[in-house]
């Protein structure tokens, strides 16, 4: 079977987020599950690509198409790592930007980079069984091959999967692209329109064989539109062609035993003394006081509404008040940036507002902490408290989305963590307080710490379900 992923970003050659962490792993693991898969990445080639990489990169096409009324064309290069290929889409104009995305261009720079990949395919005669695209940025590829290139011989049996990674950004634009910049005929509009608009997500989710979202709990939010944020009939639509299949994370990269990037490393044999010499070099780096026997609650995020801020926001004193100590690291809102730094302020020996993006200082947090607390008010899937779990550090979570599937709470049959229900400060609170009482009971702690590490998160079963879904669609 030849799979080809199309996706904005993937790790390590550009990534801003999860679909990064996504894409840079599940190729990998389909590869490792099905070792006579043929699997394919293809991505924008970015300006900010590091140079160790496109040392290694090797010209495999040239192509040459017309988008719209614009004569264009790109070169494609490849780079193979552990038997997966990546390809990247060359254009100056469109990929030499400082950032991935928020340009002024978005809607003709991601049609550009569709549509290349169809006319990659076309050329080159490299034409996959199963097309597989990954949200907003890549849904023209597969609007694309179910439209304008329907009628191409050579696409006649490929099948196309669609996930929804996060539904809040579907690719919304203003009517008249459909032919000046998307370069497609009145017919298919329809595909298209939605709600006043164009979005390109909807037109995926319409025209996909199959969709997938990144956890089952997901799959289920979405047909409220509270998650779906104004697509729930169209979920309703496609719900039978639709499953949730939860992420994994890499443990080559998220482990104390191999992971790199902390003081010490350590396993399941030596788990409490290894977190106990990291939580003392974190408090040391950080100038907070080397205090043992007080929980350290860790927060790695976004700080935006969506994860759950707010909530935390309007309960930092009652957290502070607790005898703990809480560290924050992320970027995000400007007004709870400059709250987290006033909780700072107010509480020298207790928090710590750590406003910036660093990879080397989460996972040291990670290896420190003896509670992860993620509140999120929606979340597809969530990697973070994967993560936690593997360096034996507790999660505290609010019951939504892949949180729901991936924690389960004290006092349950397989309990790794703690949840909580409503979206309110006092549950997270209570929940909280509820982690920090069982901390004191050392026994009972590292029990429940034990079995948060042994959490199997790996991405195996996830590729398993990927190829019965591309083995059942491929036969259609």
């Amino acid at each position: 079977m030849k799979i080809l992923f199309v996706t904005s970003e993937a790790e390590p050659y550009a990534a801003s987020g999860g679909l990064g962490d996504v894409m840079g792993a599940l190729p990998h693991a389909i590869r490792e599950s099905d070792p006579s898969a043929e699997v394919s990445v293809i991505l924008p080639l970015y300006a900010k690509m590091k140079e160790e990489y496109r040392a290694k990169m090797e010209k495999v096409a040239d192509i040459s198409f017309s988008l719209s009324w614009r004569k264009t064309g790109a070169s494609i290069f490849r780079i193979s790592d552990r038997q997966v290929d990546y390809y990247f889409v060359e254009h100056h104009g469109y990929f030499d930007r400082p950032n991935l995305y928020g340009e002024y261009d978005d809607a003709e720079r991601f049609a550009f980079f569709s549509q290349a990949v169809v006319e990659f395919m076309r050329q080159t005669d490299f034409v996959p069984d199963i097309l597989h695209a990954n949200d907003w940025q890549a849904a023209l590829a597969v609007i694309y091959l179910k439209t304008a290139y329907a009628k191409e011989k050579r696409f006649a049996n490929l099948r196309t999967v669609y996930t929804v990674h996060n539904i809040e950004y579907q690719g919304k634009f203003d009517g008249f692209l459909l032919g000046d910049v998307f370069g497609l005929h009145e017919e298919h509009r329809s595909v298209l329109e939605y709600d006043g608009c164009l979005n390109l997500m909807k037109g995926a989710l319409t025209v996909s064989d199959f969709i997938t979202t990144v956890s089952p709990h997901y799959a289920e939010e979405l047909t409220d539109d509270f998650f779906a944020y104004g697509l729930a009939p169209v979920i309703a639509g496609v719900r039978t062609k639709t499953e949730g299949v939860i992420n994994g994370i890499d443990y080559g990269r998220f482990s104390p035993e191999t992971g790199g990037d902390i003081p010490f490393s350590y396993g399941k044999s030596d788990l409490t003394r290894g977190k106990a010499k990291n939580k003392a070099a974190l408090q040391k780096l950080l100038g907070l006081p080397e205090r043992p026997g007080v929980p350290l609650c860790v927060m790695i995020t976004r700080l935006a509404g969506q994860k759950g801020i707010d909530l935390v926001a309007s309960a930092t004193e009652e957290i502070l008040a607790k005898d703990l100590q809480f560290v924050v690291l992320g970027t995000g809102d400007a007004h709870y940036e400059e709250f987290l730094r006033a909780a700072e302020t107010a509480h020298p020996d207790k928090m710590r507002a750590l406003i910036r993006f660093d990879r080397a200082l989460s996972k040291q947090m990670y290896a420190a902490a003896d509670i992860f607390l993620m509140p999120s008010k929606t979340e597809p899937c969530g990697l973070a408290q994967m993560i936690a779990c593997s360096y034996g550090t507790v999660p505290v979570v609010r019951a939504v989305g892949g949180l729901s599937d991936t924690i389960v709470p004290y006092g349950e049959p397989g309990a790794n963590g703690f949840r909580f229900d409503r979206y309110d400060a006092r549950e997270l609170f209570d929940a909280l307080s509820r982690a920090t009482d069982l901390y004191r009971d050392v026994k009972k702690w590292r029990k429940l710490r034990a079995a948060a590490k042994a959490s199997d998160f790996s991405w195996n079963k996830s590729a398993e379900k990927y190829l019965q879904i591309y083995n059942n669609i491929k036969e259609w």
